[in-house]
């Protein structure tokens, strides 16, 4: 990593709190060169000068670093093998529990759609498993980008988003509104959102989630951006944040690193599910 890459990165670091020093050096490389060239900087260096002069470009360089690519039921695959197998016997698991509640994290939730595509995979569920007790819910969606978070929590979402939803899931959960589709509240009041880091050292789950012990993470697409060394950072937090025998969910270009690999046993041969040892 050049000398003026570092330089940036440690100013994004020391005027909004957010360490990138942990990301690939390709991609970091990759999307400054972006806002150099769309700023008509001569260079990285030009570039630098310029973000200390015009405070709106750090938002914007934040933006394009943590760029947000997601849709609902991402990989069919994986939501129809939570919906038929996953969810059902953790559900059924619940019923022997005195005080049963479910915790779900999405971690680097984008704009929502992974974690709201989980709330409506429960919800189905809970409707066909008649005899289940009250079963608490707790939906915990984090990412490092606060924008993004602001638009979760919106929940409003154009066509674009929806491809992947099944015509009557759409019908049941969104409201049309114009050229967008609103979600219905009181799916979105299952879902708690909040910013946070993944790579932050205080803690080894979300702060609202009060003391992790998740039944279910899924961190799908998220480890990819970093190297080798964060991801060693990261599944140890992912390990420590899961209940004994709780499910990971990882991307399809994601397995776990070679520390890790036995504290994680892979559940299915078609898709990225692991179930902590």
């Amino acid at each position: 990593m050049n000398i003026y890459l570092q330089h940036i990165l440690s100013f994004l670091n020391k005027n909004r709190g957010i360490d990138f020093s942990g990301y690939r050096t390709a991609m970091i490389q990759s999307r400054i060169d972006q806002r150099v060239h769309f700023t008509h900087c001569s260079d990285t260096n030009e570039y630098l000068s310029y973000l200390k002069k015009t405070p709106h470009e750090i938002d914007t360089l934040i933006d394009t670093l943590t760029i947000n690519v997601s849709h609902f039921f991402r990989n069919t695959f994986v939501f129809e093998y939570l919906q038929k197998l996953l969810l059902p016997t953790l559900l059924q698991q619940k019923k022997f529990q005195p005080h049963p509640s479910l915790r779900i994290w999405s971690c680097g939730c984008a704009m929502g759609e992974e974690a709201y595509s989980m709330a409506m995979l429960i919800n189905e569920c809970m409707e066909k498993e008649k005899q289940l007790p009250d079963i608490n819910i707790d939906i915990f969606a984090t990412d490092l980008d606060a924008n993004a978070i602001k638009k979760a929590k919106k929940a409003m979402y154009l066509k674009e988003s929806i491809k992947n939803i099944k015509y009557g899931l759409v019908e049941k959960y969104f409201l049309c509104r114009g050229d967008a589709f609103q979600l219905l509240p009181f799916l979105k009041q299952r879902v708690s959102f909040s910013v946070y880091d993944i790579l932050d050292q205080k803690s080894y789950a979300p702060p609202e989630s009060i003391f992790g012990s998740f039944d279910m993470v899924l961190c799908r697409n998220v480890l990819i951006y970093f190297n080798t060394e964060c991801q060693d950072k990261i599944f140890n937090k992912l390990y420590r944040s899961l209940n004994t025998n709780g499910y990971l969910i990882l991307g399809e270009a994601e397995t776990p690193p070679t520390t890790h690999q036995n504290h994680f046993k892979k559940v299915n041969e078609w898709c990225h599910i692991y179930q902590k040892r």
